[in-house]
């Protein structure tokens, strides 16, 4: 099959592929019928420029931003990469936890502007992470992930998703009960159409006087304005790393100290981002050679959970 890959993913699996092209999507100017395969993260698909395509193979668990319905029109195999990211999200959301509520990207910019003159530091007082009630929104894989962490810093654990489940993880919660009763909330939700804007302006006033709001899922489940008029009020904290129009961030973000931002790092290590290529080249070689793909996605997407 002739492939298109968006870029050189990492790890060895990617030169299994024999006849491959890397450019990204921006790049075509005509249509290519001879390209049958793309690699692609999780980015718009220009079916027009790519009339002779048979299978995306979605460097991501998410899927949202593919066009999946005209792909499935078109009769074009889908695949994603699930399942292996899920300990380097949940280990990013403890991060940007941490590092909202113990206020250390502050702490640290202290220090580098030369302003700690003396040995004792009264100005960066922070609640503590042991005893708060962590809500978990969307308990699919990450979000088990993060509940099994939360154990460790003994935090009582509440969870909402489309279907109550049997689960010693964490108590179930409706969303609105969820995020009143939480110090810190934490979003593991995919994006549909139902998820779209979930966290509003009114659900966010739900929140209590300096909580803290982790999304690591994708910025649209947000409302992104709402958030920023919040963050902008210093009511409460957030770490946060997907956004609405990435890679653009809120220019009223950038200077505030009650919000860690980092550029959509979920899934960055080393060994998540190598056991990815290998699954989206797995399924390249399943479809080429009349198998069924290892992980292909559902025909309908999710919804919370």
């Amino acid at each position: 099959m002739k492939v298109l890959a968006t870029r050189r993913y990492p790890g060895p699996a990617f030169d299994e592929l024999v006849d491959v092209e890397v450019r990204a999507l921006s790049e075509l100017t005509s249509p290519r019928p001879d390209v049958e395969a793309l690699v692609v993260a999780n980015e718009p698909v220009p079916l027009d420029l790519l009339p002779g395509l048979q299978l995306v193979a979605n460097y991501s668990v998410g899927y949202d931003r593919l066009g999946i319905e005209e792909l499935a029109q078109r009769g074009v195999a889908v695949s994603n990469t699930p399942g292996v990211l899920s300990a380097a999200t949940a280990d990013l959301t403890f991060a940007l936890i941490l590092a909202a509520r113990r206020r250390i990207v502050e702490g640290d910019a202290y220090v580098r502007s030369g302003n700690w003159t003396t040995d004792w530091t009264d100005g960066f007082l922070a609640e503590e992470l042991t005893g708060s009630t962590l809500g978990i929104v969307g308990l699919g894989r990450i979000g088990q992930a993060v509940a099994r962490r939360a154990r460790a810093f003994e935090l009582r654990v509440l969870y909402t998703q489309r279907r109550r489940s049997e689960t010693e993880l964490g108590e179930y919660r409706e969303l609105d009960e969820l995020l009143a009763e939480s110090d810190l909330v934490t979003i593991h939700a995919p994006l549909t159409p139902e998820t779209h804007g979930l966290i509003d302006a009114p659900r966010l006033a739900l929140f209590r006087d300096d909580a803290c709001l982790v999304n690591t899922a994708r910025g649209e489940i947000v409302d992104e304005n709402a958030l920023v008029t919040e963050l902008v009020s210093g009511r409460i904290r957030a770490g946060l790393d997907v956004f609405a129009h990435e890679p653009q961030v809120p220019e009223e973000l950038l200077s505030l100290p009650n919000v860690v931002l980092t550029p959509h790092l979920g899934s960055g290590t080393r060994q998540t981002r190598e056991a990815m290529t290998r699954i989206a080249v797995d399924n390249i070689l399943a479809f080429e050679g009349g198998e069924p793909l290892v992980t292909p996605v559902p025909e309908r997407p999710k919804r919370l959970g």
